[in-house]
């Protein structure tokens, strides 16, 4: 899943020699997090809320209104803005984005294309929003994980298991976190299982590996059998 299909393409910019106080209007009118910082063009930072905060006058000040608003004003971008800035390639994974987020302890970054032009923004909300999407937490239904020995046509069993009793998969995920050396952690979401038959189908389930939790969100039911 790359970048470019989940980043937001609205992108909102600030000039280096804006004002705090323009900087602060435009986060708050936008609802937004991060403000990529332009100069001749070319992005020389970002601003974000917290950034924001750091320079705002304590509530302990002795400044009145008048005198923190002229303040404000006089504070320029530049002058708060986070550099050197962070970007991702708009034709970068999605995985490859949430890696540098978690790695710079950031909230978001500019994206830019091939030419270092800039295309869009990717934030941690974004990243979530892939996140459900693989899930297929949308569809709601069932979750279970199975762990199983890695071999060919194992998925295929399962989906057809599925399939026997009338359910539709909604989406699958496999990872090799935590389990024992040539197995997989798998993780199924289905829907459309007639509930009184799901007893049914976890037994069959079984028989391919070993079961290691169900929730069902439609009935907030959830189960665990192996940690």
């Amino acid at each position: 899943m790359l970048v470019k299909n989940w980043m937001s393409k609205e992108v909102i910019t600030v000039d280096a020699d804006e004002s705090m106080q323009n900087a602060i209007y435009v986060l708050q009118e936008k609802n937004i997090k991060i403000l990529p910082v332009i100069e001749n063009g070319n992005i020389v930072g970002v601003i974000t809320d917290r950034d924001l905060k750091k320079a705002s006058p304590s509530d302990a000040t002795t400044l009145d209104m008048h005198e923190l608003l002229f303040l404000i004003s006089k504070i320029k971008v530049r002058d708060l803005m986070t550099k050197p800035v962070y970007t991702v390639r708009s034709d970068h994974t999605v995985e490859e984005a949430a890696a540098l987020l978690l790695e710079k302890k950031i909230s978001g970054f500019p994206v830019v294309d091939e030419n270092n032009r800039l295309v869009g923004i990717i934030t941690r909300s974004d990243i979530f929003r892939v996140l459900i999407s693989l899930s297929g937490l949308g569809k709601k239904g069932i979750q279970f994980a199975i762990r199983i020995k890695d071999m060919p046509g194992i998925i295929k069993e399962v989906r057809e298991l599925i399939h026997e009793y009338g359910g539709r998969t909604a989406s699958i995920l496999s990872s090799s976190d935590n389990a024992p050396d040539g197995y997989l952690n798998f993780y199924f979401r289905i829907y459309q299982i007639d509930r009184e038959r799901l007893p049914s189908l976890l037994d069959r389930i079984r028989e391919k590996g070993t079961l290691l939790y169900m929730v069902d969100h439609r009935e907030n039911k959830r189960e665990i059998y192996e940690s």
